[in-house]
């Protein structure tokens, strides 16, 4: 990728139930924070792009979803574009946002991720993501319940028969994920849990676990991106990879998607010191950094059961709690993900701070172009380093 950009400011909510707290309310909050953060100006931002996925099944209220949120903040009157696609909504989001600063048609652009998921009738959220996949298909899993968690479900189930995978390892790994949500202030879930609880928890479609599951939740993120750096430290985009599943590709969808991003940033899996992977399940985390490369095929599940995928482990993952712990308000995921790991290059995660993070990744996905074999819509892969 030709021309440097910099995340020169991230922003992100508290993730959770909030039913009292309307996207526009959320999207404001951020806004305010991610201008503080970078120590910008709103006349300083040349284009936004809002990234949400179910807003428009949700409130009733599609199209303008952008103009409407950022009308009573400084930002109304600027470029901005919305886009839905899926869980990687946000991502595709920082894409446009990091094209436009690359190629000169700002100096300064604005990512946006925003959900708002909770709602008095339990299934609406649920019903909501099952558009997610092909609703021309056959249907997967039961009524009023997770599309997706059955289909991770059949995942788990195929990586345990491949791998000789455990569910105590899928139970180490949400473990890791409740640890690291303890010690970050904006999860959703911020108490630790033992393997055993994690176990002991009800199941949802075996062999994956009421808390091997990323729950149901608000919130949004912001990142800033400038050609600019900060004054403080230089946090560069090295390369962002977005790409779409094709027809019954499984995990390679993931694999060309890191290749290319690794590629472009002129980096291997093994220069990363921390990873954000998409763990809407626990056993999907897993699967995701083997096939990220991080971690050869096989051997994640040991890794999980080792401790290393602890922020003090030799290969952190999901430093902030993940989707598991941290919560999964759809459209905000991403973009929280960024938040996270600048946080980390900056050296103020607090907690859960990784000694000397230099090289960060994360891996965003979404939707299923099919489900057997389980073939997300969109995958984006981004590399991140301190200069």
């Amino acid at each position: 990728m030709s021309g440097s950009v910099y995340i020169t400011g991230v922003a992100c909510t508290p993730f959770g139930k909030h039913p009292e707290r309307s996207i526009k309310e959320m999207v404001t909050a951020v806004v305010d924070e991610v201008l503080a953060d970078a120590g910008s100006s709103p006349e300083e931002v040349g284009f936004v792009a809002v990234g949400n996925a179910i807003g428009s099944l949700m409130t009733g209220q599609a199209m303008i979803q952008g103009q409407l949120a950022l009308l009573d903040t400084g930002l109304a009157g600027v470029p901005i574009v919305n886009i839905e696609n899926a869980c990687a909504s946000s991502s595709s989001a920082l894409l446009l946002a990091v094209n436009a600063v690359r190629a000169g048609a700002c100096e300064t652009a604005l990512a946006i991720g925003v959900e708002k998921m909770t709602s008095p009738d339990k299934a609406r959220a649920f019903d909501a993501l099952a558009t997610g996949v092909d609703i021309t298909a056959a249907g997967v899993g039961r009524p009023g319940a997770s599309v997706f968690m059955s289909i991770y479900a059949q995942e788990a189930r195929d990586y345990m028969a491949a791998t000789g995978a455990t569910i105590e390892a899928f139970a180490h790994a949400a473990s890791t994920a409740r640890l690291h949500g303890s010690l970050n202030p904006r999860a959703q879930y911020r108490s630790a849990a033992t393997p055993q609880e994690i176990l002991e928890s009800r199941v949802i479609d075996d062999p994956l676990r009421l808390l091997m599951c990323s729950p149901v939740g608000d919130g949004a993120a912001a990142v800033l991106v400038s050609s600019r750096p900060r004054t403080d430290a230089a946090i560069a985009v090295r390369s962002i990879a977005l790409r779409s599943g094709r027809r019954a590709e499984g995990g390679e969808l993931i694999r060309r998607t890191a290749a290319e991003a690794f590629a472009t940033a002129g980096r291997r899996p093994t220069d990363v010191d921390v990873l954000e992977v998409h763990d809407a399940a626990s056993s999907a985390g897993l699967v995701a950094l083997e096939e990220i490369g991080a971690v050869e095929h096989g051997h994640a599940w040991r890794r999980a059961l080792d401790g290393d995928l602890r922020f003090d482990g030799s290969l952190p993952v999901n430093t902030g709690g993940g989707l598991v712990s941290r919560g999964h308000p759809v459209g905000a995921t991403g973009a929280a993900q960024i938040v996270e790991l600048v946080d980390q290059l900056l050296g103020r995660a607090g907690g859960r701070q990784v000694p000397d993070a230099r090289v960060a990744v994360a891996q965003n996905a979404g939707g299923a172009v099919t489900t057997a074999p389980y073939t997300s819509a969109v995958c984006s892969v981004t590399v991140l380093e301190r200069d």
